[in-house]
């Protein structure tokens, strides 16, 4: 969760710190200019894969990170299973192959990806201005909550928070929020519950 200082007395709110990990140049830039268009993001670095973006998270220690999946030399998932592993922080997937419901998006999240968005839907979508609130809103909720800033900060610690169900937000059409290490299962339902109903015996 950002944190704050005192500005003449006044407790001002810093600005969100996010890093993007994209092999393309034109994606990391756009991404940039997406998010840095809210006056609460900042993008204190980005990465052109896997192993700079490890590198740039140990450096900048952002509240999020952003990432793709597909990219030369360490790809996402294995940069995701080192981020989670040796310095938590919380994970965005961006990639053209994290749809809902794809296997890579499941495994992602399984991994500890906390939510996702498609950079088909996000760049080739004519509503693109649609998509970038959608992109903005997915930050402030992932580092706005205090279940996934507890989760994470426990993870830094060492210690395992107590699992909670997966909690589905309105952020995006779709879209869920699922917490570090909870696989999410595709297509399953859950049955509703209806209370019993009590017979009574009428007595003649």
């Amino acid at each position: 969760m950002p944190s704050q200082h005192l500005t003449n007395g006044r407790r001002v709110k810093k600005p969100i710190q996010v890093i993007v990990i994209d092999d393309s140049a034109f994606m990391r830039r756009s991404l940039s200019l997406m998010l840095e268009s809210d006056p609460n993001i900042k993008i204190v670095a980005t990465a052109r894969d896997g192993r700079d973006g490890l590198e740039k998270i140990e450096k900048f220690r952002p509240d999020l990170v952003t990432l793709d999946v597909e990219m030369p030399g360490m790809d996402g998932l294995t940069a995701l299973k080192v981020i989670m592993k040796e310095m938590p922080v919380p994970v965005l997937m961006v990639s053209s192959l994290t749809t809902e419901g794809a296997e890579v998006t499941l495994e992602a999240l399984h991994l500890g990806a906390v939510d996702f968005i498609s950079k088909d839907l996000s760049f080739v979508s004519v509503d693109i201005l649609r998509i970038k609130e959608e992109l903005i809103a997915k930050v402030k909720e992932i580092t706005s909550s205090r279940y996934i800033q507890l989760q994470f900060q426990m993870l830094k610690t060492g210690k395992s928070a107590e699992r909670k169900p997966e909690v589905r937000t309105p952020v995006s059409r779709g879209a869920s929020i699922r917490f570090p290490g909870t696989r999410p299962e595709a297509g399953r339902r859950t049955p509703s519950r209806r209370p019993a109903r009590s017979a009574r015996r009428r007595s003649r």
